[in-house]
Formats: structure tokens, sequence, C-alpha cells
């Protein structure tokens, strides 16, 4: 029998909250009934929180007791197909579906009635003295599109006074007006011609927008070389998605990219798009969410998070840059967004784009089995070509002590700033130095709540573990022996680097681009373009430059360290070494000027350094699928990692020797548990942590077993128990 979709008032319904409680709790439907998916206010205890009516109620309470659902929210309905999602996801990440709720709730103000507001946005006039302050405001109002703010947000944004905010509206430098709350965003016109593609672009362009015509699921790997005008082909998959009425997503691995894809979308469409993520204010996240299941939204960009929005009728996923690490969240609830999109569009009927030059092996080896499209652009658009690559042998170098650059690529550096272009430097280490020792006694800083040492961030004067976010003055007395002037740093950071770079080159302008060094994604933002423009003469960056950024000048790319992603035992560290170094190898040489990469190695006849060199990807793929395949790991096995943690080491400890010891379920299925063991980071926040790791078939089934496996282990006290579904990081 079919569950029924609308409940009379005073009908028994199920109703999911994001509260941390098991599962759909039964209530009594409200004057005026309810249906299905509607969005609730309900009482728990002595607080009235936000639910969704699941379904027809569990049954076996007295109904006498039951209290009455409060109201109907003024919001479109949770479609069926994002129901299904979110339980189909907590099944799959074990996770409880309270939690994957929230995830999918993330907007502030969903309860409230639709009201006005007093609203301020950019105005044509100038104010006649102009202040610090002043000019702060106006350039934060002008970098969002023209949107409007409310007077506390454009404060906030600004870092000023409410008082500085009011003062720009009578010279008319801000309009002052009541508006709606949540407005429909302006329409986008998939009609505007875009770009002039090449002939690969236009073949993969035509063949995703015949697979969006076609209608129904599917997965398209769309692989590119760096510089290869990937973005402009998906861009075409859009329009085609509009054009049938269809919304999108783009989802993108780094904030910082948002700013110039925002742009091309607006060249491209003649309208901005939403803007979804961590950095956008509260009332911008409400009016997205909304929209988004009124289909008053037609195209969302935004972070791993924009794929739990309410869509009303999602017909398009695009993961740019699919393989970053970026899209697995490692917090809270455990997922991969690039497999939940997977998950998403076959639900709802709708393509996918997985975007990379350098895309993941499960991706590859998906494609290469016939799971996924895959569709090819192996040249460069226009006159650009592939940069050079070679590798600096550094047992041949002559090396000053303390020095990093050696004397090939400084060479190379003052070749390329004497010809007037660009150069980047790449060193995937935050700060000055990620190692403070004293001389005396060898003892090294670390931190107290966690087992890491501690960075040296000299531009902010602190030490600050990576762990757990903590910072200490740095020393000038050794905290263990009490040795005074003895502490030093050791090794390298990019802070570090950019200090060698200005003895080196005193009269070169520097940029360095770590994510610490921004208080803000628009101080970010604003510095990029700025190194667009050409306003830098040499680039030092973290992992952070390897994503997508365009620098028209840039024609030299050193990495510093070559070596430094093959160290440990990650059985993913080739793969990921190879992608990064191609990534940061392609910012080179992107316009009409020729690029050249050179990577400082100690290992120059390493397998993966050898690959990345000879720029063959597809022999590098299947030498890495065969090895995986012979180990019997991800994409050719199956995953879980346990993460057991607690402020008592022995109770952590004992805790996972019990799981160890029960592992009956998994035997069942074929599978071996490893452990338990420290984690490589043993302790975090103060919390001892104790990993095991399970191994299984592809085909076994892998999320029963371990739900079986775990239930009567109930941990107790301030023991936590986490389960990580094809884990991506074993730290």
């Amino acid at each position: 029998m079919a569950e029924p979709d609308y409940f009379e008032m005073g009908a028994r319904v199920g109703v999911l909250t994001a509260q941390p409680l098991d599962g759909v709790l039964d209530y009594r439907a409200p004057e005026g009934g309810c249906r299905q998916g509607d969005f609730v206010e309900v009482p728990l205890g002595p607080r009235k929180v936000i639910g969704v009516v699941w379904g027809a109620a569990a049954g076996g309470f007295d109904p006498a007791r039951l209290r009455r659902v409060l109201r109907v929210l003024d919001v479109a309905p949770m479609r069926g197909e994002l129901r299904l999602f979110l339980e189909r996801a907590a099944e799959y990440t074990l996770t409880p579906l309270p939690l994957m709720l929230r995830l999918a709730t993330r907007a502030p103000g969903l309860g409230d009635p639709p009201s006005m507001r007093r609203v301020y946005r950019p105005g044509p006039g100038r104010p006649g003295r102009m202040t610090d302050a002043r000019a702060r405001v106006i350039e934060a109002a002008a970098e969002h599109g023209g949107l409007a703010f409310t007077l506390h947000e454009l404060a906030r944004l600004a870092g000023v006074s409410p008082s500085v905010v009011k003062g720009l509206v009578a010279p008319g430098a801000l309009i002052e007006e009541d508006a709606p709350r949540d407005l429909p965003f302006p329409r986008l016109d998939p009609a505007r011609p875009g770009k002039a593609l090449t002939a690969d672009q236009a073949a993969a362009a035509g063949a995703l927008r015949a697979g969006i015509r076609e209608g129904g699921y599917g997965t398209t790997l769309l692989k590119g070389v760096t510089g290869s005008g990937k973005t402009e082909v998906y861009l075409e998959a859009v329009a085609e998605a509009l054009a049938r009425g269809r919304q999108a997503l783009v989802l993108m691995p780094e904030i910082a990219l948002t700013g110039e894809f925002l742009t091309r979308v607006e060249a491209r469409f003649g309208a901005r798009a939403a803007e979804w993520h961590s950095g956008v204010t509260m009332s911008e996240r409400r009016r997205i969410w909304r929209m988004a299941g009124q289909g008053g939204v037609q195209l969302v960009v935004g972070a791993r998070s924009a794929l739990f929005l309410p869509f009303r009728d999602l017909g398009l996923v695009v993961v740019d840059e699919e393989h970053d690490g970026s899209y697995k969240q490692e917090e809270g609830v455990l997922y991969n967004a690039r497999d939940m999109a997977v998950l998403r569009a076959s639900i709802c009927g709708a393509r996918v784009v997985l975007a990379s030059a350098t895309p993941s092996l499960e991706t590859w080896v998906n494609a290469e089995a016939g799971k996924y499209a895959r569709l090819d652009l192996a040249t460069r658009f226009g006159r650009a070509l592939m940069p050079e690559m070679r590798a600096i042998d550094m047992r041949a170098q002559t090396m000053q002590a303390g020095r990093w650059i050696s004397p090939a690529l400084g060479a190379a550096l003052g070749q390329r700033i004497a010809q007037g272009e660009q150069a980047m430097l790449f060193l995937n280490r935050r700060g000055y130095a990620p190692v403070t020792l004293c001389r005396a006694c060898g003892q090294q800083v670390g931190c107290e709540h966690c087992d890491a040492r501690m960075v040296e961030h000299r531009h902010l004067n602190r030490l600050m573990c990576h762990q757990c976010g903590a910072t200490r003055p740095i020393p000038t007395i050794c905290p263990s022996c009490g040795a005074e002037g003895r502490m030093a740093p050791v090794g390298p950071g990019v802070e570090r680097l950019e200090e060698e770079v200005a003895a080196l080159f005193p009269q070169a302008r520097i940029a360095t681009l770590s994510s610490d060094l921004f208080a803000s994604a628009r101080a970010l933002k604003a510095a990029i373009e700025t190194i667009a423009a050409g306003g830098a003469d040499i680039v030092i960056g973290t992992q952070l430059v390897a994503k997508g950024h365009n620098f028209p000048l840039l024609t030299l790319v050193g990495v510093i360290d070559a070596d430094l992603g093959l160290q440990g035992s990650d059985l993913r560290a080739a793969e990921h070494t190879f992608q990064l170094m191609r990534q940061v190898a392609g910012r080179a040489g992107r316009a009409e000027r020729p690029g050249l990469a050179l990577l400082q190695t100690f290992q120059p006849e390493h397998p993966v350094i050898r690959a990345i060199l000879s720029g063959d990807e597809e022999g590098f793929w299947c030498a890495e699928a065969q090895a995986r395949q012979a180990a019997g790991v991800p994409p050719f096995g199956r995953m879980a990692g346990i993460i057991l943690s607690g402020k008592d080491l022995g109770a952590v400890m004992e805790l996972g020797n019990r799981l160890a010891r029960a592992d009956g379920a998994l035997r069942e299925i074929g599978a071996e548990v490893y452990g338990p063991a420290p984690a490589p980071v043993a302790r975090l926040r103060g919390r001892h942590r104790v990993r095991l790791l399970v191994r299984a078939a592809k085909g076994a089934p892998l999320q029963d077993a371990l739900r079986r496996w775990v239930a009567p282990l109930r941990p107790r006290g301030d023991l936590r128990l986490a389960i990580d579904i094809d884990p991506q990081s074993f730290m």
C-alpha cells in the first residue's frame, strides 16, 4: 500500500528534525493538515525546532500523548528526490539521518515569515570627503555585483561601524530602500552567444549538450590539459540545461576560484549566478536556499555543501577539479562531494560533468570501464602550448646553508624577471618553518593539545598548530631546558622562501599566496586579481596556487621540493603528487608566451617524477591502477576507517581491542581488520586517537557488516567512534 501524501488535521505524521535524536518522531498534523515533504515547526521538549514531514508516523505510542505540529513553513516542500538522496547518503556513509538533514537546512531564518527589510546597495554618488572607512564600504558593496546588504552585513564586511554606512546614503554613494527579504535572482540568458570554440571544444560541448537534450542520468569525465578551455565547454552544458528550464550547479574546490568564474558566467549569460559558500552572508544564504526550492535561481556556484540545496529541478551538476581533496568532508558528516554528486544526479535524472586535467584514479577507472563517458581536450586554447618540464637534480647543485632555491632555478628566475614575465615558486608548506628546535637540547616545540610540531609563522610572530589551530608566541627561551637564544627554525615554509627571494631579487615585486595570510576570502580574491593583472613579478604559494588560476604573464614555475608528497605510506601518495605537480606546472605558459616548469628533486629517477616529466599520463594511470588492483585497495577494493577518540588513551585503546576481537560480522563478508593503532596524529585537541582500517572486496556489503560490527559496542563517557567510508586521509 502506497504511503499517503497528505495528512488531515490530527492525523499521525512522522517528522524528521536535525536534532541528534533517533530518526523520525511522531506528531499530529496541524490545523489545515500537511503534506509529505513540508517543512514544519514542531515542539521538542521546551523548544521549537524545524523539521520535515517524512511520512506516516511509526506508531507504537499512546495517541493521546502525541503533540501537534505547530505550523507549516512558507517555503517550498522538500522534494522526494532530495529526501531519497539524504536517506541513501546516510545509508552509504553510515551517518544518522538527522545529521544529513542538517546539511540540507543550513540557512538561517527558515521559519521567519515573508517580510520587508531595509537594504543598502551601490549608488552613483560619491561622498565629498573620502575616508579609508568610507572607501572600504564602497568597495565591499561594489565587489558583490550590485547585491543589496542589510546595514549590519555591509558594516561587518567593510569592518566599520553602522554609522559609516548610514553616512554614505545622503551623498548617494549608497541607496537605502525597503525590499522583500528573499527575491528571485536575475534571469540568465542561455541564448547569448558564448566564446568561439576550437574544434575539440565544440565537439565536446556538442556531446554534453546532446546528453542533456536526451535527458536522464549520465556522468561524463571531461579531461582536458591545463589551459584547454574546459570551463567554456561545460558552460555550454550549463546553457543547454538552462534553455530546457532546468537548474545547474557548479561545484568548485576553492572559494578563491569563484570570483573569476562568476565574472565569466556573467559575460556568458548576462547576469550573475548565485554564490554559495562559507564567505556568503547569512541573508544571502537564506535567499539562495529559498530560491533553489522555488526555482528562483537557475545556476548556483559553490562549495561542496551546495550539493544539499533543495533544487526544484536540478538538471546538471559540474564538479570542477574533481580530483581535488577538498571535496572530501573530513569532520562531522564524512562524505565525498564528487561521489555524492553522482548519487544525487542518478536519483533526480540529472547529468554530471567531472572536469579535471588530472582526474582521480576512481574516475579514470570508471571511464575506462565504460561506467562514465569520457571527452578529451588534448591541446591548449589558442596559440598557448603546454609548458616544457625539466628536473633539477639537487644532488648536482651546490647549495648554501639555509638556502632552498638552487643556482639553476635562481638563474631561470632572474631571466624571467629581466624579460618582464612572471614566475611562480611552489612549496606546499605554510608558515616560515615547519619545525622550531632548541640547539642546546634538541627539543622540538610541539603543540600542548596535539601530537604535532608547531609551525613558525613569522608574519604573525606566532607558532601555530596546523592540526587544532592553537597558537603561542615564538619562544626566545627553550621551554624544555631553559637555554636562552638557542631556538632556531628548521626547514623552509613559504614565508621563509619569500625572505630568500627578497634577498636574491631585491627589486622584484613578491606576492605570497597562503590561506593563513588573508583575513577573508575577499582579500584573497583581490590578491589573485592583482597578480593576474601583472601586479607581481614572483608569486610564492602553497597548493592554493595549483587550483585553476589563470595568470597570463606567468611563464616559469619552480617546484622547491618535488619529493615532499612522496614521503609516508599513504596509498594515494603517488597519485596526489602526480596531480599536484602537473596542476602546478600547468600555471605556466597559459597565454602566448611559452612556459617552463622546473622541479627540484633528489630522486629524478623515481617512477612518479619520471611520469610527471614525460607527460605520459595514461601510462601513469595504467601503472597506478595495476598496483592498486594487485593490492586490492580502492578503486579495486573497499576500505573504511574507524576513528576512536577520548581523553583516556587506555580506554580508547581498550575499545579498539574490543572491536578488533569481535570482528565476526566482517569476517562473514571476507573483510580484514587492521589495528587498532595510534593514528599518525595520535592526539588532537587533547583527545587521544586510535584507528582501525577495514579492507573488503569491491562487491562486499561493507556498510551492513560495519553496522552490525559496531552496534553492540556503544562508546561510553567521552569516547567517540566515527566511521569513514572510502577514507582519503589516514591522519
